[in-house]
């Protein structure tokens, strides 16, 4: 059966943008597709740990609300009755929120919605589960001593990445076409780009964020997809304002999905990057992005070769990190520690003692870098690189064989540094059928045309059809 096949025959791999249009026609009930969408995620959840919760009861009882105001013809908005997936480090109504950690008491009252779920929830999304991420979203792979390891649907001996990997893992397998991701690192990206899906960190403060938190000017919060249009959607929701967070960007009442298709290639001046001037890129991951970039440039972009664009800044995220790491953990002490992944341990003990007027120089330098991109950006509307040097590697392990810490997501953490947009677009696969992204990179608060890219490569290299084969189907 073709992969059109399937998702004709099951509502559950639809996109997000097809349920809305079905539901509109009355052709298909949100009741249908969350059961669906539930019957899938019992089949194929026990192969990829990609949950840490799931709630059928509460997900059937927004479906049927859903299905009663379709047929009123009253919807309460774009994402009525679709199943959307919440990563466990955002804070959602009526579940625990653990962290992916031990050390979290799911014995307490959760009555708080963060942003971007309460933007959700108030749109008629259907809630259905929270997806696995390491402790405290600590690390790019998703492993946890809560959950244990989430696997890659594309080959389950490998890593999704993280920290969004249950997210990412969920989306590529069709348990559920959205999913909420976090990226203050890659945690977005590097998980789309290892599971073959769409995967949008938006600039920094375009999504809300509540409660505060330290490592909030890395962050975002963002949407996690198999098409470009769902994550738009998503986006245009989650991006409405919230007063809880005083330091997000204004709320500007973008329509993205609207605006995808108005991108014009010929106009864009992009940039190519293939290592940064510094990264170790495999050479089949290489050859794909290469690959890519030409067919884009055959669409009339105007692409320039830029072999370097700065130096590495990893030290500058390490000196950053350890002054937010001593302040996040300042009250775990040993009991706590104990309970806790040894790898987050390391880092939490390594940072112990950090200065305060080290960490204000890194929050200098970390400015002085930013100013640098914007000036890079006077001269390319677009920056184009592989999203990580390496494709997936064992599930059980921190970083490939044979690589640091951090060179493997060499393309990823310099943007969040930046606070810019930055998507990763699937574009291959390699000899070992496993999927490698392309990353874009826009100017700071421009979103629009970094999805406006994304869509037209998506237009030419189209992969939401391309699903892994997790089940045998006749």
């Amino acid at each position: 059966m073709t992969a059109r096949a399937q998702a004709a025959a099951d509502p559950a791999l639809l996109s997000a943008t097809a349920l809305v249009d079905a539901y509109g026609a009355g052709t298909l009930s949100p009741v249908t597709a969350t059961e669906a969408v539930l019957a899938r995620v019992a089949r194929l959840e026990p192969r990829l740990n990609a949950f840490c919760l799931v709630d059928r009861e509460a997900a059937l009882e927004q479906a049927h609300a859903s299905e009663a105001r379709w047929k009123a013809g009253a919807p309460r908005g774009r994402l009525d009755g679709v199943p959307v997936s919440i990563k466990d480090i955002v804070m959602t109504r009526g579940w625990p929120t653990l962290r992916g950690s031990r050390t979290i008491d799911p014995a307490q009252p959760w009555e708080t919605d963060g942003p971007a779920v309460a933007r959700l929830r108030e749109d008629g999304a259907v809630l259905f589960g929270k997806t696995t991420t390491p402790e405290f979203a600590a690390r790019p792979v998703t492993i946890s001593p809560l959950t244990g390891v989430t696997r890659n649907p594309w080959d389950t001996t490998k890593t999704p990445g993280g920290s969004s990997g249950g997210a990412g893992a969920a989306v590529a397998a069709g348990l559920g076409p959205l999913a909420l991701g976090t990226d203050a690192g890659g945690s977005i990206r590097i998980p789309a780009s290892l599971c073959g899906v769409f995967g949008h960190k938006p600039s920094g403060g375009r999504v809300p964020m509540f409660p505060p938190t330290p490592y909030a000017t890395l962050a975002a919060f963002g949407p996690m997809s198999r098409t470009v249009a769902d994550a738009a959607r998503m986006l245009t929701v989650i991006a409405r304002p919230d007063d809880r967070d005083s330091a997000a960007l204004p709320a500007d009442g973008r329509d993205y999905e609207a605006a995808l298709e108005d991108g014009t290639p010929a106009r864009w001046r992009v940039a190519f990057s293939p290592t940064l001037g510094h990264a170790d890129v495999d050479p089949e991951v290489a050859a794909l992005v290469e690959a890519a970039v030409d067919r884009f440039a055959a669409c009339g972009a105007r692409i320039a070769r830029v072999e370097t664009v700065f130096d590495d800044p990893v030290g500058l995220l390490a000196r950053l990190k350890r002054g937010l790491t001593a302040y996040a953990f300042r009250n775990h002490g040993a009991e706590a520690l104990a309970a806790m992944d040894p790898y987050l341990v390391a880092e939490i003990e390594a940072a112990r003692g950090a200065e305060l007027f080290a960490h204000i120089d890194a929050e200098m330098e970390r400015a002085a870098f930013a100013a640098g991109m914007a000036r890079f950006h006077r001269d390319h509307d677009l920056l184009i690189t592989p999203t990580l040097t390496v494709p997936a590697f064992a599930a059980e392990d921190d970083a490939p064989q044979g690589r640091g810490r951090y060179d493997w997501l060499a393309f990823t953490y310099p943007f969040n540094l930046t606070r810019q947009p930055a998507a990763s677009v699937p574009c291959g696969f390699t000899a070992a059928g496993l999927p490698v992204g392309l990353q874009i990179v826009g100017r700071f608060a421009d979103d629009l045309t970094v999805l406006q890219a994304a869509r037209v490569f998506e237009t030419i290299a189209p992969w939401a059809d391309m699903r892994p084969n997790l089940e045998t189907e006749t």
